[in-house]
C-alpha cells in the first residue's frame, strides 16, 4: 500500500517536472536585457556648464533607452508567461483526461496522472500570474468547464444509464 502511494507521488512530481523542463527546452524564456555599466563621473566635475548639460542630457537619453528596453522585456515576458500558462494548463487537463480513461484499468497510474495534473495546474497558475486577469480567468473558466464535464461523463452519467437493481 505504501509503495503505491510513493509511486503515485513520484509519478505526479515527475510529470510536473517533465512539463516545466519540456517547456523551458522547446520554448525558452526571454532573456533579460543586459545594461551597459556607466562609469560614474565625479559629482563635482571641473567641466564647463555646457559639458555638464551635455552629460546630463546623455544620462537622460541613456535612462530613457533603458526604460524602453525594460518595458519591451516586460511585455515579452508577459506574453511568454501567457503562452506557458496555456501550454501547462493543456497538459494538466490532458493528464486529467488520461487519468479518467485509465481509472478502471490502471488505478495506480491513473492516480499518479491525476496528481501530476493537479501539480501541473498549480505550476500553470503560478506562471499565469503575469498574464492579464481576463485572459487568466477565461482560460481557467474553460478548464473548469472541461473538468466538470469530464467528471460528469465519468462519474454521474454512467449511474443514470444503469437500470435500478431489482430487490428480491
Amino acid at each position: 500500500m505504501i509503495l503505491k502511494i510513493i509511486y503515485t507521488i513520484f509519478l505526479g512530481t515527475l510529470l510536473v517536472i517533465f512539463v516545466g523542463v519540456g517547456i523551458e527546452t522547446f520554448y525558452p524564456e526571454p532573456k533579460y536585457p543586459t545594461y551597459p555599466v556607466i562609469a560614474e563621473e565625479p559629482a563635482f566635475s571641473s567641466g564647463s556648464p555646457s559639458t555638464q548639460k551635455e552629460r546630463e542630457a546623455r544620462i537622460r537619453e541613456e535612462q530613457a533607452k533603458l526604460e524602453k528596453q525594460d518595458r519591451e522585456f516586460r511585455n515579452k515576458l508577459g506574453a511568454y508567461n501567457s503562452v506557458v500558462f496555456l501550454i501547462s494548463l493543456a497538459f494538466a487537463i490532458s493528464f486529467l483526461i488520461v487519468s479518467l480513461l485509465l481509472a478502471d484499468k490502471l488505478m495506480v497510474i491513473a492516480d499518479g496522472l491525476l496528481l501530476g495534473g493537479m501539480l501541473t495546474l498549480i505550476y500553470s497558475v503560478g506562471r499565469g500570474m503575469m498574464a492579464s486577469d481576463k485572459f487568466r480567468f477565461t482560460a481557467l473558466s474553460i478548464s473548469l468547464v472541461i473538468a466538470l464535464l469530464l467528471g460528469y461523463i465519468k462519474f454521474i452519467h454512467p449511474l443514470k444509464e444503469k437500470p435500478p437493481s431489482a430487490v428480491i
